[in-house]
């Protein structure tokens, strides 16, 4: 399963990738096929060595549950914890993984997976079915934090254990993705998160999975160890430890990627075209950038009095000059977006162009929402009340940074007074969480095909992702339908009239689909570019280039 999860401007990490491309003008297909024909012509995989890997930001905690941004998923997704069901790397289709099979009913409310048998949590304890029903009644519980997770099973009716291998799960009505997130529900050991209060249930900094690799150790601010399980049910990876060194300045992630320090890193677009092009760094990383589904945004509190207009929202998209970001800072390393849905999939409106960069068409708006200088003091108000806001990004985000600084030379112009606050991760997220902020940026990371009812919604706004308070009925009423249509196309006119409304209230400013830009080291093989991105699980290095050991 693929939750919409949040990111900073920081950083793409490696979340899944759909148009892939090589840097050199070489294509990530062909260094891929080629990267693969070598390995297939030498000898079995080696074993041992670490993967030391860079993480912008620190992770709130690493209970799958809880979680709400990606940092959480990148170390223990598929390497801690596991899901009933995964998507295959190169079909994309739905494949096996604790399930050993599954049916569904020919209404399309009933689907029982039957557990594959010998699996066990990594204290030994056997993996039943029992979790599953657990890791379910928690998510749905009310004092449990996960109100965005609880929005993708709000439609069940009924989890039940068959018996220890086998679990139903029933549905009060029809879900176009119910295989998707019931097979991909985050599964958590009861025996373990049973005891206590859940929220802060030491666990989250120590989990105890199913996967290859298992937790070792959490040091804040500096590193979090994984080593591989090697009690693992399923095939073993051949990297012995991965280490998720946190570094949340670019500049000097940058500096300990030259040292040779990190395996891989993400790089932000001034260093993936400037910075990173020496002979010294070619030599010792490969450079792939690719497209993944994503989007960016300027995200406007609609419960702020200055942007509870959709006339001020749309006047200040016109102040945003996307097109001069996306060349000057991101040195096109991405497109302008314009509605909420991944850009190369059929699901979004290219019809729907974007609101130009226009900065005498905002101050017109502004002044027919009554947003004028009453006073004479060069700063816009209305009723009593300053334009003047906070403009919320996380530190260490150098894109978003600059992309805040130009908007605030936009605005000084425009009279609106901005002040750019910079917070570190965690009280970024729970100032989100909370609805403290008056405008932020940020990306959305997706899945192969959306629901956009998480994030948009009207019954996310007070606690979910809903975090600007869009509210909108019809809006509601297309996702509600879409969510029962399985006629893909028929889905799809539902989201182009969805996504009509949400261009004509603007609750974001869109800014781009970025591509993920990232450099690993050339001592890693099989490093292959899947249509959902590269897999870390699958490599391994040479004996003679192997670098670390216990």
């Amino acid at each position: 399963m693929k939750r919409i999860l949040l990111y900073t401007l920081l950083s793409i990490t490696l979340i899944p990738a759909l148009i892939a491309c090589k840097s050199e003008d070489k294509s990530a297909e062909t260094a891929s096929n080629e990267n693969a024909s070598d390995s297939a012509a030498s000898t079995e995989p080696a074993e041992g060595d670490w993967l030391i890997y860079h993480l912008g930001a620190e992770p709130a905690t690493l209970n799958p549950i809880t979680a709400t941004d990606a940092y959480e998923g990148i170390i223990t997704g598929g390497n801690v914890y596991e899901t009933l069901v995964e998507r295959d790397n190169q079909s994309l289709e739905l494949k096996p993984l604790l399930a050993e099979s599954w049916t569904i009913s020919d209404d399309k409310l009933t689907y029982t997976f039957t557990i594959k048998k010998g699996v066990k949590w990594q204290d030994g304890t056997p993996f039943t079915a029992d979790d599953i029903v657990f890791s379910y009644e928690t998510i749905m519980d009310p004092k449990v934090d996960a109100p965005q997770l609880r929005s993708y099973y709000q439609e069940i009716k009924n989890v039940e254990a068959v018996n220890e291998h086998e679990v139903r799960f029933t549905y009060a009505r029809p879900y176009f993705l119910a295989l998707e997130f019931c097979g991909g529900i985050p599964i958590v050991p009861k025996h373990i998160f049973e005891k206590g209060d859940f929220n802060t249930n030491p666990a989250g900094r120590t989990p105890i999975g199913t996967g290859p690799f298992r937790f070792v150790k959490w040091t804040t601010g500096r590193e979090v160890v994984l080593e591989k399980n090697d009690d693992y049910w399923g095939a073993r990876p051949h990297i012995d430890k991965i280490v998720y060194r946190i570094i949340t300045d670019p500049s000097v992630a940058l500096q300990v990627l030259k040292r040779q320090e990190l395996d891989v890193a993400s790089l932000t677009p001034i260093q993936w075209e400037k910075q990173t092009g020496s002979a010294d760094f070619e030599n010792h990383f490969d450079k792939f950038s690719y497209y993944t589904p994503n989007y960016s945004y300027i995200g406007w509190n609609s419960t702020r009095p200055f942007f509870a207009d959709k006339r001020v929202r749309r006047a200040m998209t016109h102040l945003v000059n996307r097109e001069l970001i996306l060349d000057k800072i991101m040195f096109s390393l991405g497109a302008v977006v314009t509605n909420p849905f991944y850009i190369n999939s059929p699901e979004y409106d290219k019809d729907i162009a974007p609101v130009p960069y226009d900065p005498d068409r905002a101050r017109a708006l502004l002044d027919e929402a009554g947003w004028t200088d009453h006073d004479g003091d060069g700063i816009r108000d209305k009723d009593g009340v300053k334009f003047a806001f906070e403009f919320l990004i996380p530190g260490g985000s150098e894109t978003g940074e600059k992309i805040a600084t130009i908007l605030k030379e936009e605005l000084d112009k425009t009279g609106i007074a901005m002040e750019i606050r910079k917070t570190e991760w965690a009280v970024f997220t729970s100032r989100l969480n909370d609805r403290k902020f008056d405008a932020v940026t940020l990306a959305w990371s997706m899945g192969v095909e959306s629901d956009p009812y998480q994030i948009w919604s009207s019954t996310q706004a007070e606690s979910g992702s809903n975090f600007v308070g869009f509210k909108n009925a019809e809006a509601d009423g297309l996702i509600e339908k879409a969510r029962q249509e399985f006629d893909r196309k028929k889905r799809i006119e539902l989201y182009r009239k969805f996504s009509e409304i949400v261009n004509e209230e603007q609750p974001y400013t869109f800014l781009f689909c970025r591509k993920a830009t990232i450099a690993v080291a050339k001592r890693f093989e099989n490093v292959i570019v899947y249509p959902l991105g590269v897999d870390p699980i699958e490599w391994y290095v040479p004996q003679g280039l192997q670098k670390y050991q216990e």
